[in-house]
């Protein structure tokens, strides 16, 4: 059996249907660049070294990638950390990475093969310098490495550059004072639950799966890097000015209670290079912002990632595409 409606109520529902197509059309021109295809193609991506949060955080957003862009393939490489990660962007090896912004500015100051090309895509989150030791070790202070053998990171990793400048604040000579080893977060938890080595330091997001790993089975504690050796290595100059005095919640490992140590933490930035497509980039861009909560559920440190600073990419200019897409979304 048919049914009629009113005119007037059928107006209502052609201006209902209306309005709910505007609706949807105002959602996809939030979500999505409007009129486009989606970018394809390759990319290369740096990350990190394992167990670190650079490759872990890479896996994922090149999971979320692919459900934007599926027709872009995405290629990982893992590396030692931010001083690689600088100079494979800056030379065309990676089309995109992660790097702290001292190890960037490092870089520039440095007159790297490249360096002018370098670009900004969005400020992530924080690094914390870690410098671990076995619970019961006798080492209280940064002082105490002397004589001691020390993992300072990967020799082209951001902690190797952030490791050395502490030792030189606390007037250690990496090369002469300490036994330095190339150990980074991939290692040096095994290594110093094994006794080989006696400290080792770390800078990465909070948690980093390395550590969370080591807390399961071997006692260890933070080593105190006060506010005094951040005025020093600001008083060393160079890209030492984008270290700030923080705290490391001890929580973030497991243990128990609300005990924080002193420490100092870098701002990462996702970088690319000048060249890179203009669309392609604002396509990252978007991916980036949009997928925090999916990528924080599963790397905490991912969740600080923020509209409101991602612009801020220092030492690096915007790159246009990226430029465009927080136009885009500007309020």
């Amino acid at each position: 059996m048919s049914r009629t409606f009113p005119r007037g109520g059928a107006r209502r529902a052609l201006q209902g249907a209306a309005a709910g197509v505007v609706a949807l059309g105002l959602l996809l021109w939030w979500l999505l660049p409007l009129g486009e295809e989606p970018p394809s193609g390759s990319i290369t991506f740096s990350t990190g070294t394992p167990r670190g949060v650079y490759q872990k955080y890479g896996t994922l957003l090149r999971t979320e990638l692919s459900k934007d862009m599926p027709n872009l393939e995405v290629r990982l490489l893992t590396s030692d950390g931010s001083q690689e990660n600088v100079a494979r962007v800056a030379t065309g090896e990676a089309d995109f990475t992660i790097a702290a912004a001292d190890a960037v500015e490092t870089y520039e100051l440095n007159k790297g093969p490249g360096a002018d090309r370098l670009r900004g895509v969005a400020r992530l989150y924080d690094d914390y310098v870690h410098l671990v030791v076995a619970r019961d070790s006798g080492i209280d202070s940064v002082t105490d490495l002397r004589g001691r053998r020390v993992a300072i990171g990967r020799p082209h990793s951001g902690v190797r550059l952030i490791a050395t400048r502490v030792l030189k604040a606390a007037g250690i000579d990496a090369r002469q004072d300490i036994t330095p080893l190339s150990d980074g977060i991939d290692t040096g938890p095994d290594r110093l639950a094994r006794g080989e080595i006696e400290a080792f330091f770390w800078s990465g997001g909070l948690p980093t799966d390395g550590l969370r790993e080591l807390a399961r089975t071997f006692p260890f504690r933070f080593v105190p890097i006060d506010a005094g050796f951040v005025d020093e290595l600001h008083r060393q100059g160079t890209a030492t000015h984008y270290y700030r005095a923080t705290s490391l919640p001890e929580s973030a490992y497991g243990a128990r209670g609300g005990t924080t140590v002193p420490t100092m933490a870098v701002s990462n930035v996702l970088i690319t290079r000048k060249d890179m497509d203009p669309e392609l980039t604002e396509w990252v861009t978007r991916t980036v912002i949009n997928s925090r909560d999916g990528i924080g559920a599963h790397v905490h440190s991912a969740q600080l990632v923020d509209l409101r600073t991602a612009i801020y990419t220092d030492p690096l200019p915007l790159h246009d595409g990226a430029r465009r897409y927080y136009r885009s979304v500007k309020p």
